[in-house]
């Protein structure tokens, strides 16, 4: 079934966002099923926390405010390990030391979009977070992954200095809370329905297809 125009799939999430990162897999996962459909998929913000500063705060800090505790984040964390490794993926709670602000890394998405490495770009920090424990307020290291995905290194460390799509990127975070999107990942298909949540491949190719036909 050839498609005259891409399905365009926004994915509106965030970095830190475990389920996120399970179902930025899971969408790939999905269009391996249906490689038929032409699809054109952007990468959109989410602020998790956005009471975060940009500094960003401990862990520990961050897991008491959220939770009550990090004990009481213990049972989470491992349903979370659990679901990531069944797609081959390492969840490393015992690696994470600081909870990023996570305004920079969504600008360097919106940037690597610009070279259409956008895709590359947001598997780069949930790989450097969720797996290696890296701290993603560390402006170095995102240079460093910025540079890692073909971005010019020097460009990025005075853009990411500079208040460069700022305004833009929070804007677009407000605009998906305005639109209703509580929970991410949250798959918007062909402009017209949303599929909410880490959903099994099966049921998003479904989804996509549905909207294929749609369109």
């Amino acid at each position: 079934m050839s498609q005259q125009q891409p399905v365009r799939i926004d994915v509106v999430s965030d970095v830190v966002c475990p389920w996120c990162f399970i179902g930025k897999h899971r969408l790939e996962k999905a269009l391996a099923l249906k490689p038929d459909i032409a699809v054109e998929v952007h990468w959109r913000p989410f602020f998790l926390n956005d009471w975060i500063p940009r500094e960003g705060i401990s862990r520990e800090q961050y897991l008491t405010t959220k939770f009550g505790s990090p004990e009481r984040y213990k049972g989470i964390a491992q349903r979370v390990t659990a679901a990531a490794a069944s797609e081959g993926l390492v969840y490393a709670a015992d690696k994470m030391k600081r909870q990023p602000n996570t305004l920079d890394c969504h600008r360097l998405i919106r940037w690597a979009e610009g070279i259409g490495k956008a895709a590359a770009m947001k598997q780069r920090l949930m790989d450097m977070y969720f797996t290696q424990g890296a701290d993603l307020t560390d402006r170095d290291m995102l240079v460093q992954a910025a540079a890692d995905i073909g971005l010019d290194a020097n460009t990025v460390r005075t853009q990411l200095a500079s208040d460069r799509d700022v305004a833009t990127i929070e804007q677009e975070a407000r605009s998906a809370k305005e639109a209703g999107i509580e929970g991410v990942p949250c798959f918007i298909l062909g402009g017209k329905f949303a599929v909410s949540g880490a959903q099994a491949p099966e049921d998003l190719a479904e989804a996509i297809e549905r909207a294929a036909n749609e369109g």
